[in-house]
């Protein structure tokens, strides 16, 4: 297994970059032994059973308070959802039927339950599968309470390493000793679970969802692991890894000295205002915008309220966490996209029939327009919530002129509903689209007579233009967000937003990477929305260069025929202007 370089790709959760030995935590654990107990003993193993429960109730509420400490109040509150499984009737009930009725010891009537539903939900194609996790946590704890043993793998960790596990449980990853630990890695997880949610509060690289790591990494085994773009690299060959050194120390070299630019606007050396956003998922996530110098919020991604629950959230739910950024931003601007959910994240109670190509399927608008009772209600809310700051509504996935005029008659029939509840609501909220299909970026100058602003949406648009799914390894080399086609559209779309005086911005993965900061300058981009971490390098480039230099790069981008040839140049450009920040 030694020696051969392994690249494997995961989903970033947390940012930075680490190297070190691998400390390789076991899988699932061992199995349980279906021992059974005689018929009088029922009464007493029950008292166990219910002794051991509010054992690991009291070591939950323990855990959470000890999170809040260190990590924060929204954190901390992951841990309730704990204490609500303890409870559960329905999980409790079971465990309990065969102890009554099976005479199974309360080891094995535990372990075999919480099995169970672990096996049915990483069945579910549903973010609510992350679930697992947590039941895997209060499974390990329920049997530590009933057999003694205590947790001790991790604590054998005695050297600075990267720990490697098939999974972590929430409170495993809070417990983290982040002065040994470098970084980890997980071979289960999405972006939404809470190991993940977690993960983003400790301030170490962190990468979940890596298919097959188990199988790749072994111990004290040289590993690498990018927080920044979801790589894990195990054996890396000397050239490699004397790039992710280098990596490493600028990473830390900008966590430590780019502290001064926080408070200093984005401004070109010619004077142009640049304005960088941040773009979220939580609302936790605002505060880390802001310690980054954020202008405002140019993406709210707004799915987490449907994720991990079966149930369509209220207007309550929505008003509330919109409320909390928007008050959180202090009237910096907030865009706020509604519902992006594509048909493979679609929670059980909103899926209609199996699409075969759901990404070409009931998504985003599509699903909005065809319910219009969860699009109503979150326009509602958005409407609501605009009262507390300044907010823009932001409709995805929109893909022709008819779906835009329904998204707007449907915003109209809102507003008119709660003019006529007496409802508060700021009446000149900005509407906007992302700009993120070939139909849309073809016909800009058509949608730009419709909508206030765009937002450049550069993932789809390079997939869709390319015919290329970014996640498919087989074709992964073909997927450039800078190649030629992708460009032009991009280049049309800007060109059509300026004839008709609306405003772009750009919002996906292409901004968050510095190397085509002065490329977008070039094109005629003010308004930048990344990933947080992001924003101070991009903010470096732009006060390292003029605009007139990004227009030149720009021209002569536009000769070139590959993207391969683009991506030589742009990096040789970055490194004369921006030397600290590029190889």
């Amino acid at each position: 297994m030694s020696g051969q370089m392994q690249k494997l790709t995961g989903i970033p959760v947390s940012p930075g970059v680490a190297i070190g030995p691998a400390f390789v935590l076991g899988g699932a654990g061992p199995a349980v032994p279906p021992r059974r107990i005689r018929p009088e003993d029922v009464a007493a193993e029950l008292k166990r059973l219910e002794r051991a429960i509010q054992a690991s109730i009291a070591e939950v509420q323990a855990e959470q308070e000890r999170v809040r400490a260190r990590l924060g109040e929204e954190t901390g509150a992951i841990f309730q959802a704990h204490v609500q499984m303890l409870q559960d009737p329905g999980l409790l009930n079971r465990v309990r039927s065969l102890i009554e009725n099976e005479h199974f010891a309360a080891e094995y009537a535990v372990y075999h339950t919480i099995q169970r539903y672990i096996s049915i939900l990483q069945e579910l194609k549903t973010p609510i599968g992350a679930r697992a996790s947590d039941l895997r946590d209060i499974c390990e704890q329920l049997l530590r309470h009933l057999t003694g043993r205590r947790r001790q793998e991790l604590r054998r960790l005695s050297t600075p390493s990267i720990v490697i596990a098939q999974d972590l449980t929430p409170a495993e990853t809070a417990s983290l000793d982040t002065s040994r630990v470098l970084a980890f890695a997980t071979e289960l997880g999405s972006r939404t679970s809470h190991t993940a949610i977690v993960a983003g509060g400790l301030d170490i690289p962190a990468v979940v969802g890596v298919a097959h790591l188990m199988e790749h990494v072994y111990q004290g085994a040289t590993v690498i692991v990018d927080g920044n773009r979801g790589t894990v690299i195990v054996d890396p060959d000397p050239e490699t890894l004397r790039r992710y050194e280098y990596l490493a120390r600028r990473f830390q070299f900008f966590a430590q000295t780019l502290s001064t630019l926080r408070g200093l606007p984005a401004v070109t050396k010619d004077e142009h205002r640049i304005y960088l956003m941040g773009n979220i998922e939580f609302p936790r996530e605002v505060e880390y915008c802001l310690r980054q110098g954020a202008d405002g919020i140019g993406l709210y991604r707004t799915e987490f309220l449907f994720l991990e629950r079966d149930t369509i959230p209220s207007e309550e739910e929505h008003l509330a966490a919109y409320s909390k950024v928007i008050r959180a931003m202090r009237g910096r601007p907030v865009v706020i996209r509604t519902l992006d959910l594509g048909a493979d994240k679609l929670p059980d109670s909103m899926q209609s029939a199996q699409e075969r190509n759901p990404f070409l399927g009931l998504r985003s608008i599509r699903l909005c327009l065809r319910r219009t009772d969860l699009f109503k209600t979150q326009l509602r809310a958005i409407l609501r919530a605009s009262v507390e700051g300044p907010v823009h509504l932001m409709f995805p996935m929109v893909s022709t002129l008819a779906e835009l005029r329904r998204a707007k008659l449907l915003l109209a029939e809102v507003r008119e509903d709660l003019s006529d509840e007496g409802v508060p609501y700021r009446r000149d909220i900005d509407v906007g689209i992302m700009v993120e299909v070939p139909s849309t970026a073809v016909l800009a100058d058509h949608f730009a007579r419709e909508v206030d602003f765009f937002s450049l949406g550069t993932n789809d648009l390079t997939q869709y233009t390319l015919a290329v799914d970014r996640g498919n390894e087989s074709v992964a080399e073909l997927y450039s967000p800078v190649d030629p086609a992708v460009l032009r559209l991009v280049r049309h779309t800007i060109s059509a937003a300026e004839r008709r005086g609306v405003h772009v911005s750009i919002c996906g993965e292409m901004c968050g990477d510095p190397l085509y900061t002065m490329l977008l300058i070039g094109l005629g981009i003010r308004s930048m929305s990344a990933p947080p971490h992001s924003l101070l390098e991009i903010k470096q480039v732009v006060r390292s260069v003029t605009v007139e230099e990004c227009r030149e790069v720009a021209r002569r981008v536009f000769q070139m025929e590959n993207a391969r040839d683009i991506e030589v140049y742009l990096r040789q450009v970055a490194r004369q202007k921006v030397p600290d920040l590029f190889e």
